[in-house]
């Protein structure tokens, strides 16, 4: 079976390096996905029986609030390319990956089911964003109800892990920006922004590659939520990470306006109905190995 991974060397990507090594990854090194004669030419060489698709543009929300147009536009475009080309040469199984990101800012009943994907619009913080991610399930069920394709996307929640990018503040996802800071704090203080009260489920990467794996290896089609049970609040994992590194520091929020979406934690009922063994890292143990292995 001939896999390829688009986003290859991102968070994700690098731990199915490890697992599915004879995979071939695709990074922005080797072109650009938002160009279609580049993605013919990659899935035509390739031949691919198995498209996992990884890539996009991510960032924080400063930068989500700042460049909205990149975030919808580079997406939209990423997007569309490798799932047309990947019908048009008939790959087997396309797996797009998603993000809680594309549920309602506020819905009535929480955890959210996948359902209730479009009980309202995403989250103002990251609009564009959230909503090209919602754009790639309507063309994935579009394709399969259209062409009887058994393609199929996965809605992971938040992620950390040792390959997060520690380099750029702008491209840090929360726990490693919150570890970046640990590491680099001041007169035994850090600074975080907003209130510290919206809650998130937060998934060890290596723990999301597993399940992908475990997704061709089964050939599973459904379309799921991922995610563990345990939802804590900015504060708390705050507060966690600097009780297991350096109990020492002192946590100053600031900026409240920059919260974000007060709560996203999604039903992961039918993962487990699918994959019922699977035992997610605690994040206690997530974040150790996230901070001494960066």
């Amino acid at each position: 079976m001939r896999i390829l991974v688009t986003g290859g060397s991102g968070l994700v990507g690098k731990y199915l390096q490890k697992i599915l090594p004879d995979a071939f990854y695709i990074s922005t090194k080797d072109g650009d996905l938002t160009d279609i004669k580049f993605v013919r030419w990659m899935i035509s060489s390739y031949t691919p029986d198995v498209v996992i698709h990884l890539a996009a543009k991510v960032g924080g929300i400063k930068d989500n609030i700042a460049k909205p147009v990149d975030y919808f536009e580079d997406n939209i475009l990423m997007n569309t390319n490798i799932l047309k080309v990947s019908h048009e040469y008939k790959v087997k199984h396309f797996i797009g990956i998603l993000s809680t990101c594309i549920y309602p800012d506020v819905v009535e009943n929480y955890p959210m089911k996948e359902e209730d994907m479009f009980l309202g619009p995403p989250t103002p913080t990251n609009f564009s964003y959230g909503y090209a991610k919602r754009c790639l399930a309507v063309q994935i069920d579009a394709y399969n109800k259209q062409y009887g394709t058994k393609y199929n996307y996965l809605i992971p929640c938040n992620l950390y892990g040792e390959f997060d990018n520690f380099e750029n503040e702008n491209k840090m996802h929360f726990i490693t920006a919150l570890l970046y800071k640990i590491k680099n704090a001041k007169d035994n203080k850090i600074e975080l922004l907003g209130t510290g009260k919206p809650l998130r489920q937060f998934m060890y990467a290596g723990d999301f590659a597993d399940i992908i794996k475990l997704v061709v290896d089964n050939n599973i089609t459904e379309s799921f939520n991922v995610a563990p049970d345990f939802n804590y609040s900015i504060k708390e994992m705050a507060e966690l990470a600097i009780k297991a590194i350096n109990p020492e520091l002192k946590i100053n929020f600031s900026n409240p306006e920059l919260d974000g979406q007060y709560r996203k934690d999604v039903d992961n009922s039918k993962m487990k109905n699918l994959l019922s063994n699977f035992k997610f890292t605690s994040l206690e143990e997530g974040i150790l190995r996230t901070y001494y292995n960066e």
